[in-house]
């Protein structure tokens, strides 16, 4: 990478991290694009090189985030040599609850502003580079199961719905219990989506088309 794109990914990133803060302390209404600039230390014609307005520059940084977070629960995944695809679910779920306990601003921001429009965007389209093509993942992880299931896209929409749900008050007010109560019914739950997705034998001739 030479000099100039260093720059300008450093310039990017300025942006993104200084959104970041606004919008967890101030909120996206109460934010102008001006403030963003200057606690960025950048002109306000570098910021639409990168994003067209202010909730651009949002759901690419809920991109970024969420790609940052399968990245590090990816990576740790693999360390641990997990081979089950529930157990593979289960790690990433853990470590991503874990994540958003650690960092109560990224839950808050994230629950708030999330759509599956742009997660799935998120999941198959990553705004970087380096950031993680996560649906390659996960598409790889059900191939490497050994299994079928009759709706994999509804299946991880299911997943990521639970958790983001589920974990938001344990996390900020332990109600209706704390998090680490709350881990094992939801991971309870995981597996039971996982199983009622899978295709036995007997049933494979009517899902034909599945992954």
């Amino acid at each position: 990478m030479g000099k100039l794109e260093i720059n300008k990914k450093i310039k990017k990133e300025s942006l993104l991290n200084t959104a970041f803060d606004l919008f967890t302390t101030k909120g996206i209404n109460k934010t102008s694009i001006s403030e963003i600039v200057t606690n960025a230390g950048v002109a306000k014609g570098t910021f639409y090189l990168y994003f067209s307005d202010k909730y651009d520059i949002r759901n690419k940084l809920i991109s970024h985030k969420a790609t940052q977070l399968f990245l590090k629960a990816s990576h740790n995944m693999l360390k641990k040599g997990i081979v089950s695809f529930e157990d593979k679910i289960i790690f990433i779920s853990d470590f991503i609850i874990d994540e958003f306990t650690n960092n109560k601003a990224l839950l808050n921001f994230i629950s708030k502003n999330l759509s599956w429009g742009i997660f799935k965007a998120v999941l198959s389209s990553p705004n970087d580079e380096e950031d993680l093509n996560f649906y390659t993942v996960y598409e790889d992880m059900l191939k490497q199961s050994g299994k079928k299931f009759k709706n994999p896209e509804l299946m991880i929409f299911m997943i990521i719905e639970l958790v983001s749900s589920t974990c938001y008050s344990p996390i900020l007010y332990s109600e209706p219990v704390s998090i680490d109560k709350m881990k094992p019914e939801i991971f309870d739950l995981i597996r039971y989506i996982i199983k009622s997705q899978e295709i036995n034998e007997i049933d494979a001739p009517l899902y034909s088309r599945a992954w």
